[in-house]
């Protein structure tokens, strides 16, 4: 990004769906722009030349760098203008430090515009990027909508059979990913229904998709029907609710396979791909997320940066003289710090990760904290394997 003191107009827009509202601020902080701006190129591009012909470099600033917030930065690119993002955190925080408590289009342009000018400490750099992270950011972000929704329709599944056949549910609940257990539920969706198809037949019909465990899943099932003698009212309609859920769940895991071979190839086109990967407990969904949340690094000047970015810098709650443990702040991105989190509770079966978390436990953390300890200090070994382009250096715990 060009310097600051290169600057001559600082453009803060507050996106919106069908309209902008920008506000323009020279470095003195003089308004030289203050209107309304229709999402489409030419007026964009109209503007943006406009400003750019009687002060020179104009930099744009949006607190949404993605979604409603795209065709702006691009047509700003295009431009030969310079653009920047205003997290949405800073933004709150410093919008308390104006008068005023009306919340308005133009109030937040123009908070977007003097932060920009007054604490460019507080902006983000947002390159270009390549077709491979364009795509990345919006097939991370439809798996995360998949996920989501595998998620609901399994714990609706769990809830049912919670509710008319619990040991049922300590058998079949936990292993809901699985496909020979969506097959299953999708055809015999009650107990009734399972009990009328035989152990030898469901043996039989699920061993293509799981040959080691076919037998021991269907004897856990009987062994759970055999459990329970009464019907609780309403069981009969199973029988029309869970086949209907268990083929959306299926589908929705198809989905994700299918999307995770996508993901994939997209990410080992990437230059850093092999380098995120080299860090245990880093898998192709979690490097893609690392990949769009932090890209190369480059933003962000030191390891605690990132680590307060992510959220992952331990805050310790305390009133007076008493001290209530270590919590993982509330703000961050939250992508980024679930990813961090899944990756570090991941890498617990690497030597040197799991020594770290025994070490924490045996100060007395609990799991979480101790997670939090190690999520914390991956990031440090992210930040540095991200400057310096270097792979993840696996090494052998002291013996301490």
């Amino acid at each position: 990004m060009t310097s600051i003191d290169e600057v001559g107009v600082f453009l803060g827009l507050d996106v919106g769906k069908t309209a902008h509202h920008g506000h323009g601020l020279t470095p003195s902080g003089k308004k030289v722009f203050d209107k309304p701006l229709p999402n489409s190129e030419p007026k964009l591009r109209a503007v943006l030349d406009k400003l750019t012909a009687k002060f020179g470099t104009v930099l744009v600033i949006v607190d949404q760098p993605a979604s409603i917030g795209a065709l702006p930065l691009t047509v700003a690119r295009d431009a030969g203008c310079q653009v920047a993002y205003l997290p949405g955190l800073a933004m709150r925080r410093i919008a308390d430090l104006y008068p005023g408590e009306a919340k308005t289009d133009a109030n937040d342009a123009a908070v977007i515009a003097d932060a920009a000018r007054t604490m460019p400490h507080t902006l983000r750099t947002l390159d270009a990027g390549d077709e491979t992270t364009a795509e990345l950011t919006l097939l991370v972000g439809f798996d995360q909508d998949l996920a989501a929704e595998a998620t609901r329709t399994s714990n609706r599944i769990r809830g049912l059979l919670t509710q008319f056949h619990p040991s049922l549910e300590r058998v079949l609940g936990p292993r809901l990913d699985h496909p020979a257990v969506t097959w299953i539920l999708e055809r015999y969706g009650s107990p009734q229904a399972l009990r009328k198809a035989g152990r030898s037949k469901l043996i039989e019909l699920i061993r293509p998709k799981a040959p080691r465990m076919a037998t021991r899943l269907i004897d856990d099932v009987f062994d759970a029907l055999d459990e329970q003698t009464v019907v609780v009212p309403g069981t009969g309609t199973l029988d029309v609710i869970v086949p209907s859920l268990a083929k959306s769940l299926a589908a929705v895991h198809e989905q994700r396979r299918a999307l995770e071979t996508q993901i994939e190839a997209l990410l080992e086109a990437h230059p850093l791909h092999q380098v995120l990967t080299s860090m245990p407990g880093v898998g192709v969904r979690t490097a893609a997320v690392l990949l769009v949340t932090v890209g190369d690094g480059s933003s962000f000047p030191t390891a605690a940066h990132l680590a307060s970015y992510a959220g992952l810098a331990p805050a310790t709650r305390s009133s007076g003289t008493s001290i209530h443990g270590e919590h993982a702040p509330r703000t961050g991105n939250r992508q980024l710090k679930r990813a961090m989190f899944l990756s570090a509770f991941a890498a617990l079966h690497d030597p040197a990760s799991r020594t770290y978390y025994d070490r924490c436990r045996a100060r007395g953390k609990t799991h979480t904290q101790a997670l939090l300890r190690l999520a914390r200090h991956r990031i440090s070994v992210l930040f540095a394997m991200l400057r310096d382009g270097t792979f993840c250096q696996p090494r052998t715990p002291a013996n301490t």
